[in-house]
């Protein structure tokens, strides 16, 4: 057992006292008790080891030591140092015991599909995952194995009589008068009381005879351990067990003592005892004496109480009454002299401080000049004794007096880098430990979080589904009943208010839907068909489902990969990275590192066309205006038109305007460069993007006023989806579907407006790395996602209102760039540039026959005349 006899520092105001304190360590709530004495039954207070902290300062003396918890500190005192040592050892031994075994709790699990569980995850590790901490064993020896001081550790040193203070009553504890006197009277009640269980704290019974064997004993304490109270106090039962084993063996180790020793060693023991009782017996006089006092006031207030309940008429019970008020209207009135005598002393008092100040200054000053009269003195007076002595015995004598001091110097530095030695010793193992703790919990916290993210992960795709459903039987209204069809409405009605911050406040949620993105876009888009509104949920849903489910096996790991790349060159890896996607913290310098490679930005120029265009108007002024406020309508800094980013806006495509005349502005370029200023930032950056993307990725003639090259480019894709997709294309065909409609407005803009943002980002990511290629791939694996669903349709009119929102349905950006990158190889760039230069040529030659045909006809009605 961890116990023994250490001294606590109490303070009181601004007096500090040594009090000695018997500890003992409680293992299982890892509780530390002390109490006044060893034979005391209840503890004076506790502290708790489980959270605390430990140290020991040099400084403070030798033996002292300190325990923080979180409440407050306390400043402990060994009898020397080897105990100090201990004590701090055993302590933290016993710490990283109760925490080692408080931390291993599984921390979750997660049940299969098939098994009717109530959580389906995707990852392996998590479908039956239990968190136990691993106690290893350190090699680290911060600290060497103290030895047990027997004389102040242990149960043999309750036998030991306590250590003295200068009172008696010193040593007893204030703050805990009803625990002293409870401590008090069961000592003094011997072997025949013990404490009832019901009645008044001065009120003993006979205790009963002591169990015959060890065995009996242990089974007497066992049946009454339950009766332990929380804050270490004892029930009565066991409290009666505790002093029978007093009376029977006198303090622990007695019996012990008895059989190891002859009759010498029991009568110094016996004597010891005496010197132990005799003191506490003074100790208890002057409680006695307290009490004693406010017994007789008691009394007295007895005595005038049984007066007025016992007078015969109203009349001398109302004089009594009076006689009371008398009292104390004159003892008002003596504590207001009083009151008045205090004031007017601490006024003298602080007169006399000030006074008593001011003279310690002037004994200070006289004080500092004897000094230097002194040591004027002690100069000359050497001056003149080695003028008088020998040369050479003065140097000796110098010489060897020197050496001493330096001598006992060494001896105090040694004892001092001894002491340092030993506080680093023990506070590197502090912190070695208190680390392996923290360690512990984040990893707690850490499979937590993991779990609270599945949960997240199941809740949204629950909610997803509870959004499709509802759209399901939104589409089947007409044939429902009215009360059936009503119910439905104020349902979807209801999914689509539902505010994302009073979810958030309801519960514990790491991982918020917020309204926004990072860059600024809505999560779920304010459309204004209700349809579209209850498919932008349940895509804005299952996105976030997706995202938690990745998270620590896809993102974590590439995020890791990016955060390890330093200098960007170009390399297969660097590829597979950016097709993968780049994350939001570094994807502003990958976007610059790309158009800096292949557009070289001139210093300068940027800020010549800005002034160029304040100068002088440009003829896409008026077009550029109207666009403004149609540009990305559901992102949060071009939705208003007063938002900063809208006059950064118009600077770059005007100056685009007179950078490349032949272009000029076109409609679609205010979409390339908004995006390209959200992810940059800096206009001149966005404004040398967009040059690069119209001058350098995309082909000639892509944004001119034929927009020639687009059209070709339709013509290449629908070749591409005939090859990729030939069941698809077919079903086109037969219900004469022109997908040219849908998919002309991407790759003129690159898919903006078309996919949420987290898609389109990746998709530009691997864009403006590899070119137009990645539209096409893009492209087709858009109608690869959703072909099947396409395939379901046989009417016309539902293929194109299918088409119109299809891209709404894409909510695994992962999955998507998969199929562009890995199901539809190979895609050779080669192939791409020939069916280019092929339909280019066969569409030049369809516009020049069509104009010929125009000018045949327009030839032919100049002749027919008016």
């Amino acid at each position: 057992k961890l116990c023994g006899y250490l001294n606590k520092l109490g303070i009181k105001g601004p007096i500090k006292t040594w009090k000695s304190r018997w500890f003992f360590y409680d293992e299982n709530k890892c509780r530390l008790l002390y109490y006044r004495t060893a034979q005391d039954i209840n503890p004076l207070g506790s502290i708790d080891l489980s959270s605390a902290s430990f140290d020991c300062k040099m400084e403070n003396g030798e033996g002292v030591f300190e325990i923080r918890t979180q409440s407050r500190a306390f400043t402990l005192k060994a009898i020397n140092k080897q105990a100090m040592m201990y004590w701090l050892q055993q302590l933290q031994m016993r710490r990283w015991e109760f925490c080692n075994t408080q931390s291993r709790f599984p921390v979750g699990y997660m049940k299969h599909p098939k098994s009717n569980g109530i959580l389906s995850c995707p990852f392996a590790f998590l479908s039956c995952f239990v968190f136990t901490f691993v106690d290893v064993v350190d090699n680290e020896d911060f600290l060497p194995l103290v030895k047990t001081p027997t004389e102040a550790v242990g149960l043999k040193a309750a036998s030991l009589p306590a250590p003295q203070t200068s009172t008696a009553l010193q040593n007893i504890s204030l703050k805990h008068p009803w625990t002293e006197i409870q401590n008090t009277v069961y000592n003094i009640c011997g072997s025949k009381q013990f404490w009832g269980s019901n009645e008044n704290v001065f009120s003993f019974d006979e205790f009963q005879e002591h169990p015959e064997n060890v065995d009996e004993e242990q089974e007497a304490e066992g049946a009454v351990k339950e009766e332990t109270l929380e804050d270490g106090r004892m029930g009565p039962r066991l409290n009666w067990i505790r002093k029978a084993r007093w009376m029977n063996s006198g303090f622990p180790g007695s019996e012990e003592l008895s059989r190891e020793k002859n009759s010498v060693d029991k009568v110094s023991v016996l004597q010891q005892q005496i010197l132990t009782l005799t003191e506490e017996v003074k100790s208890q006089k002057e409680l006695v004496k307290l009490l004693h006092k406010a017994l007789e006031a008691a009394q007295q207030e007895k005595r005038v109480s049984s007066m007025y309940l016992t007078a015969a008429e109203d009349k001398d019970r109302l004089e009594l009454v009076r006689h009371k008020v008398r009292q104390i209207a004159n003892l008002t009135s003596r504590l207001e002299a009083l009151e008045q005598e205090k004031k007017e002393l601490e006024q003298i008092l602080t007169l006399r401080d000030s006074h008593i100040h001011e003279l310690k200054e002037h004994v200070q000053l006289l004080m500092e000049k004897n000094h230097a009269k002194q040591e004027v003195i002690m100069t000359l007076t050497e001056q003149m004794a080695r003028e008088l002595s020998d040369p050479l015995q003065e140097a000796n004598t110098i010489t060897v007096e020197t050496l001493y001091k330096q001598q006992e110097e060494i001896e105090h530095l040694k004892d001092d880098i001894d002491a340092y030695k030993t506080q680093n010793q023990f506070l590197n193992s502090e912190i070695h430990q208190i680390t392996r703790l923290w360690t512990s919990v984040a990893e707690n916290e850490k499979a937590l979080l993991m779990k609270c993210a599945c949960l997240q992960a199941r809740n949204c795709q629950m909610e997803s589904k509870y959004l499709t459903v509802l759209r399901k039987l939104q589409e089947a209204v007409p044939g429902l009943p009215n009360s059936y069809a009503e119910l439905v409405k104020n349902l979807i009605q209801e999914a689509l208010q539902w505010d994302v911050k009073e979810e958030a406040e309801e519960g514990f949620n790491l991982n918020p839907v917020s309204e926004y993105d990072e860059y600024g876009f809505m999560t779920v888009p304010d459309y204004e068909i209700e349809d579209w509104k209850l498919l932008a949920k349940i895509q804005a849903l299952e996105i976030k489902s997706n995202k938690l489910r990745s998270q620590e096996i896809v993102e974590k790991p590439l995020r890791d990969r990016w955060n390890s790349i330093g200098e960007l060159n170009p390399s297969a890896e660097l590829k597979s990275l950016i097709r993968s996607g780049i994350p939001v913290e570094h994807r502003q310098r990958v976007w610059r590192w790309m158009v800096s490679r292949h557009c070289s930005p001139v210093p300068g120029h940027y800020q010549r066309l800005l002034g160029q265009s304040r100068s002088t108007e440009h003829l896409a002024c008026r077009q550029i205006e109207l666009d403004l406020p149609r540009t990305l309508t559901n992102n949060k800094h071009f939705s208003s038109p007063t938002s900063q980013l809208i006059p950064r806006l118009r600077r770059v495509l005007l100056a685009f305007s007179w950078h490349n005349p032949a272009i000029g502005y076109c409609q679609g370029l205010n979409r390339l460069a908004a995006v390209a200023l959200l992810v940059l930032e800096d206009e001149e950056s966005a404004f040398w993007c967009l040059v690069y993307i119209v001058e350098n990725l995309m082909p000639a003639d892509y944004y001119s006023e034929t927009l020639i090259t687009s059209q070709v480019d339709q013509r290449v894709f629908k070749d591409f989806l005939s090859e990729k997709l030939p069941c698809l294309m077919a079903h086109f065909e037969q219900y004469r579907i022109d997908v040219s409609l849908i998919t002309f407005n991407w790759f003129l803009v690159a898919f903006v407006d078309s996919l949420v943002s987290d898609i389109l980002l990746r998709v530009w990511d691997a864009f403006l790395y590899e070119g137009t290629k990645v539209i096409f791939r893009y492209a087709l694996a858009i109608f690869k996602y959703n072909e099947e669903e396409i395939l379901r349709i046989h009417d016309s009119v539902e293929i194109y209102q299918y088409l119109r929102f299809f891209t709404r349905m894409i909510t695994d950006g992962r999955k998507l760039m998969n199929i562009a990158f890995n199901e539809l190889n190979p895609f050779p760039m080669k192939l791409l540039r020939n069916r280019r230069s092929m339909h280019r040529e066969e569409l030049e030659a369809e516009l020049c026959e069509l104009e010929q045909i125009k000018a045949a006809y327009v030839k032919e009605r100049a002749e027919q005349g008016p």
